[in-house]
């Protein structure tokens, strides 16, 4: 089968078959290790494994065997499935839910790696055999060390209709108390904008030294599944979070489960796992599905917002550039030619408008093919329409956006992003920290053009830097990579 031109280069995932979220992110023995949820026999959610990759630099990559593996008969016989992993001095754990389709609960198991993450020895049993009263959802554990000791969060709905993060603490590691719920809401009360679900899903905690905090859970419902992902701003007291008022931490539609890693250089890292966006037949077609978007900075701006970028790390992918453009135009400017994979900034600014204005990527020859982001003054946020980003009517449609203060008609600041684009995935990163991502299934090949367009003859004010992306460094996992990391 050849390869599926909408495979990314610069984004992590094996050539083949499912991933969905990212796992056990971990810094051991002077690596980055990302863990994901894999299928090893297919391109569909079932059979699930831990897939492994380790970096030192999160450029340079290898892929580990399969981590973790369901134990026929065992407390996780129908799958591993998601969760986080500790560096505890030689050794690195994995605690994660084991999942078995004649039980309602996804209590929490671990497994052991003494050889640098390369072989895993499962404890066979549960850790947390008890679950607290009241719960109808019981997944996703999070662990971090904290002072002298440790905390996890395990993600959970309540009978009594409030989703909730429920937190633990242990001195070893191995004997866990429960403390109750860290953070609880009942869904109909919080902000529209943030869809929490009536259950969460991958709880992650980052938090800073002066107390303050932020709450990241993934919004999941019984009948529709997987919704969003939310973020709760606030500060810990007495064992509780508590929590302002949520809001998305993605805007794109295409966006779920991320996780965090605390590099050891204080930094916060973030990955998350964008799905597909096209007919379930095509996937099956090419053999793959689901992608772990770019590794991000995350931090916690004073207003208590959250705030994404791409890891520093990630400028050394760039490779020449091909676009270096600055002006105006009172309609169509083209800019220049990317490949398919590129990394792009733009500085935007509305002149005489007030209809909007921005960048299109034309993706075909005749011009039928393409991505909008544009400025909408009127509402003061930024849009990206993939309404004409495919002409495979098996590709999903739609118009998402992202608020965007300078946006707005009365604000004279101009619209400052960066934009990655990896074949079939695009990460909106606006000057704010608010990021959008979504997936779009171009059909003509490239090279692609970028043009800067203003509407009804207003005037844009534009300048453009693009590099064209060399993809990840990346080695197979093969006996003598395993043997190496066992030196």
């Amino acid at each position: 089968m050849p390869a599926d031109p909408h495979l990314p280069v610069a984004h992590l995932r094996p050539p083949r078959h499912w991933i969905n979220d990212p796992n056990g992110l971990a810094f051991h023995d002077g690596h980055y290790h990302v863990f994901f949820q894999y299928n090893p026999y297919g391109p569909e959610h079932a059979n699930m494994h831990w897939g492994h990759f380790r970096s030192p630099d999160l450029i340079s990559w290898e892929e580990l065997p399969v981590a973790l593996t369901p134990t026929p008969g065992g407390q996780d016989a129908d799958g591993c499935f998601s969760g986080n992993a500790v560096s505890d001095g030689d050794r690195m754990i994995a605690f994660y839910s084991a999942y078995r389709t004649d039980r309602w609960a996804q209590p929490v198991t671990t497994a052991e790696s003494w050889d640098k993450g390369v072989t895993w020895t499962p404890r066979g049993s549960l850790l947390i055999p008890e679950l607290p009263q009241g719960t109808t959802m019981y997944r996703d554990p999070y662990v971090w060390r904290e002072g002298g000791g440790w905390r996890m969060l395990v993600g959970s709905a309540l009978a009594d209709g409030r989703a909730a993060a429920l937190l633990y603490e242990s001195t070893d590691l191995e004997q866990w108390q429960y403390r109750g719920p860290f953070l609880d809401r009942i869904p109909q009360s919080v902000a529209p904008e943030a869809d929490t679900g009536l259950g969460w899903e991958c709880p992650q905690y980052l938090h800073t030294q002066d107390g303050r905090g932020a709450l990241i859970v993934s919004a999941w419902d019984p009948k529709l599944g997987p919704r969003q992902t939310a973020v709760y701003p606030g500060r810990e007291q007495n064992g509780r979070f508590l929590a302002h008022a949520p809001t998305l931490l993605d805007h794109g539609p295409d966006f779920y489960a991320p996780a965090l890693l605390h590099a050891p250089d204080g930094r916060w890292l973030l990955w998350g796992w964008a799905w597909e966006a096209r007919d379930p037949n095509w996937v099956r077609e090419v053999g793959w599905a689901g992608l772990l978007t770019l590794p991000r900075e995350v931090t916690l701006a004073e207003d208590g917002s959250v705030r994404q970028r791409p890891a520093a790390e990630l400028l050394k992918l760039r490779q020449e550039r091909v676009v270096a453009a600055s002006g105006e135009t009172t309609g169509t400017a083209v800019l220049g030619t990317v490949s398919a994979s590129f990394d792009l900034t733009a500085r935007l600014e509305l002149r005489d408008t007030v209809t909007g204005g921005g960048l299109r990527l034309v993706t075909s020859t005749d011009g039928t093919e393409y991505l909008d982001i544009r400025i909408d003054p009127a509402t003061g946020e930024l849009v990206v329409d993939r309404g004409r980003a495919s002409l495979d009517p098996r590709a999903r449609v739609g118009t998402y956006r992202v608020p965007c203060a300078e946006a707005k008609a009365t604000s004279g600041a101009p619209v400052e992003l960066r934009l990655v684009v990896d074949r079939s995935v695009a990460e909106l990163y606006l000057s704010s920290g608010r990021t959008l991502t979504l997936r779009f299934y171009p059909t003509g090949g490239s090279p692609w053009r970028i043009e800067a367009r203003a509407a009804d003859e207003g005037r844009l004010g534009y300048t453009v830097g693009a590099w064209n992306l060399r993809p990840y460094t990346m080695r197979d996992a093969t006996a003598a990579n395993a043997r190496s990391a066992l030196a």
